[in-house]
């Protein structure tokens, strides 16, 4: 079985900019490449989940998401930094376009995403972590037994200066940035085996080992 970190795309690893609907409007998060160069070294499937429900509002369409997706993919790689694949959920019960205005499964904090990448990549969930902006991110995490980050770039310092009373799940630590949650994850991921290796034990985390903010 594979470890995977799964990461939102606005916020987290791009530009929070509301409705990216211009290949001008995805810019990376300075620390991005970095921290996701040292987490395809340490061997994590890398994977972006996101909610698109501009698709559902008709801001763009369902076809743009390649485009756009294919040139983050792209300039990672001008970084030496790889993403492994991309989920996104077009949907949204409030949308203008009827095929994608629904409940679904697969709109954060729904599992539907983790679980599909989990069996095209043969990941262990629960030896897995989940970084993101917003608390529909950590209680996505939460939902699946992964570890839960919640970064404070994007939406995250507002999250954490006056959200915390609503969010449905904790986060197991707070970053900085996706560079200071590559580095959490790289200590925390020592002790975590994933589940199908042949006589592993696995191992939970150290009494007082998170030093999250809160």
């Amino acid at each position: 079985m594979n470890r995977a970190v799964f990461l939102d795309r606005d916020g987290t690893v791009c530009e929070e900019v509301g409705y990216a609907n211009h290949l001008s409007r995805i810019r990376l998060l300075r620390p991005s490449a970095g921290a996701i160069r040292r987490l395809n070294k340490a061997g994590f499937k890398i994977i972006i989940v996101t909610n698109q429900g501009g698709v559902a509002k008709a801001y763009f369409p369902e076809s743009f998401l390649a485009q756009a997706h294919g040139y983050l993919r792209a300039e990672l790689r001008k970084r030496g930094a790889k993403i492994d694949d991309v989920y996104y959920c077009p949907h949204h019960t409030d949308g203008e376009v009827k095929k994608y205005t629904r409940k679904c499964e697969c709109r954060k904090p729904r599992t539907g995403m983790l679980l599909a990448a989990s069996r095209k990549h043969g990941i262990d969930l629960r030896s897995s972590f989940m970084v993101g902006d917003k608390g529909v991110d950590v209680e996505l995490g939460k939902n699946v037994g992964a570890k839960a980050i919640l970064v404070r770039t994007g939406y995250g310092a507002g999250e954490v200066a006056f959200r915390k009373k609503y969010w449905k799940a904790r986060p197991d630590y707070i970053a900085d940035d996706l560079a200071d949650a590559a580095r959490w994850i790289l200590r925390k991921g020592r002790m975590i085996v994933p589940l199908a290796v042949p006589g592993a034990k696995r191992r939970g985390p150290r009494n007082g080992s998170s030093r999250n903010r809160r």
